[in-house]
């Protein structure tokens, strides 16, 4: 029986310049997606998350010329509407993960959720289409180790470790990012077949 799904040509390619977001996604999805990635900078955007995140798919698919994935985190705290949002990237950058729980000293509210989007464009003439993953918790005084990001400050709900205190294949089974990536693998398995790739 012949099948609908539409063949995929040339293998996508995930833009990335954090090598811990590289590895994470490669744990999470194994062999599932053939996928490449490539390390050049896209513009830091303005904007609500999931236009910022299609902007960016837009611009990395006229530049590879091809299938292109992008993702962008953010970090959202309900006491403050959603920020710092996609720009915790640089709260952290000036203030480390201390500075983030910080923020929230004078407000009673500590809760805020870990929202992940990953925008695919099969093509510099194709619309992204956007994968959406959240995770609920709570934001803490900084614990575990330092070295991806805001997840020593970052407790999801119904855990007592903050994302950096957790094995990585526990943080891997409930993060925002693997919500995002379970959309984004139904999405491709059953809307497209993978042809031989490199």
């Amino acid at each position: 029986m012949a099948s609908n799904k539409l063949p995929l040509v040339k293998p996508i390619t995930f833009v990335t310049g954090n090598a811990k977001k590289l590895e994470e996604v490669k744990m999470i999805l194994g062999q599932s997606i053939p996928f490449q990635a490539v390390k050049f900078d896209l513009p830091e955007l303005q904007g609500e998350p999931e236009e910022i995140s299609k902007e960016k798919a837009r611009i990395a698919a006229r530049e590879v010329g091809g299938p292109v994935l992008v993702e962008d985190t953010c970090l959202c705290f309900n006491a403050l509407k959603g920020l710092p949002g996609p720009y915790v990237k640089w709260f952290l950058q000036k203030t480390g993960p201390e500075g983030l729980n910080n923020m929230l000293a004078a407000y009673e509210d500590k809760t805020a959720y870990a929202l992940c989007i990953f925008s695919l464009s099969l093509g510099p003439d194709h619309e992204p289409t956007s994968f959406e993953g959240r995770t609920e918790g709570k934001i803490v005084p900084a614990r575990g180790p330092n070295d991806f990001g805001w997840d020593p400050v970052f407790q999801p709900h119904g855990y007592n470790l903050t994302y950096a205190e957790m094995p990585k294949e526990e943080k891997n089974k409930i993060s925002h990012r693997r919500r995002a990536l379970d959309k984004l693998r139904e999405h491709l398995c059953t809307q497209y077949s993978f042809m031989d790739q490199p």
